[in-house]
């Protein structure tokens, strides 16, 4: 098992002005890998904005694959979507969505050691350390409570 947390950059979209790293943030939600791009600005220190699209495939590269054959034209296109459906407070939804990342982990680990395809060692390994993770995003939470952007 393997925790699927990074998002590996895409292309870097140059809009009005500014440079964006895209990026595609992978997570498995039991049946297929769903990859959703991100766009966030080269001169802010922020998460970016999430594309609400997704780019499923039956394995975690597969969907990786389907983010960078997008064209530049398609990444302005879903940029310009992210834009339009923006949320407010998108520290506090990254936070959210990083938990509910964790907890799907959590969860496959848990299955997968239950029908031997890891070990209880191994699996109690990763559920601790998973387990830490999520404390620590729940704790990081206040921080990004009430913030906008």
């Amino acid at each position: 098992m393997r925790d699927d947390s990074v998002q590996p950059h895409i292309a870097t979209l140059e809009y009005d002005g500014r440079r964006f790293n895209v990026t595609c943030r992978i997570s498995f939600d039991g049946i297929e890998y769903v990859g959703h791009l991100w766009f966030a600005d080269e001169a802010w220190d922020d998460n970016g904005v999430p594309d609400r699209g997704s780019l499923s495939g039956r394995t975690r590269d597969e969907a990786l694959t389907l983010a960078r054959r997008l064209t530049p034209q398609e990444l302005m296109l879903r940029y310009r979507r992210a834009l339009a459906e923006k949320r407010r407070f998108s520290g506090l939804r990254k936070a959210t969505e990083d938990i509910l990342e964790k907890i799907r982990y959590l969860n496959q680990v848990a299955i997968s050691m239950r029908a031997g395809l890891l070990d209880s060692d191994g699996a109690a390994s990763e559920i601790e350390l998973t387990e830490r993770q999520l404390h620590e995003i729940v704790e990081k939470l206040k921080v990004f409570a009430g913030i906008e952007g």
